[in-house]
């Protein structure tokens, strides 16, 4: 499997290495079982919950993008963000993927029928809402799947500059690879949207 990392360095531009630079396994993930975690499928996003994108990346070998996230060591996840007051979600996705990845070269080939929420772990909620100044209990979540028509060198994890990166490493792995590098809550989340999009990952 290959792994990319790209340092972050606000004061210079980011500079490609040649694609892959190394091959190299995934630090394994610490889970924390303690974590509690809901999911409910739906036809709209309920009350409580803030309203985000998911996106399920994929490259021309069915691989899934996913990065380490930058605040919460060995984390690994897909791009996901908040949808904007009157936004389209299509739209959200479209500009979280190219905020977090950089990636502009892509195309939806699927959404998932249906909104998916978590709840946030208590202290990840108390860390997020004090961010945000809400009191949002979890995530109200609309998947979208992406093919990526570009080459590996568009990926920048400093995204178009207009948001603070997120991510440190990322890496084109299995959908099974993606299940078990989730943290706990969000791990029913990622299988029942994998479960929505297998007929293309296969």
């Amino acid at each position: 499997m290959v792994l990319c990392r790209f340092a972050y360095s606000p004061a210079s531009h980011l500079s490609f290495p040649k694609y892959p630079p190394k091959y190299a396994k995934l630090p394994s993930l610490p889970l924390s079982a303690a974590w509690r975690y809901s999911t409910s499928t739906m036809e709209a996003p309920p009350e409580g919950y803030r309203k985000n994108v998911g996106i399920c990346l994929i490259n021309n070998q069915k691989k899934v993008f996913s990065a380490s996230r930058l605040d919460i060591p060995n984390s690994w996840q897909m791009p996901q963000g908040g949808i904007d007051e009157g936004e389209d979600p299509r739209n959200a996705a479209i500009r979280e993927l190219r905020e977090e990845t950089g990636v502009t070269s892509a195309e939806i080939i699927a959404e998932a029928p249906f909104w998916l929420t978590y709840d946030f772990p208590p202290k990840v909620r108390e860390r997020l809402n004090l961010q945000w100044g809400t009191d949002w209990k979890g995530q109200a979540q609309k998947w979208f799947l992406f093919k990526f028509t570009g080459q590996d060198q568009e990926i920048n994890l400093l995204g178009d500059g207009t948001e603070k990166p997120e991510f440190g490493q990322w890496s084109w792995i299995s959908p099974e690879q993606v299940l078990k590098l989730a943290v706990d809550f969000k791990k029913p989340v990622y299988k029942e949207v994998l479960a929505s999009f297998a007929p293309h990952l296969q």
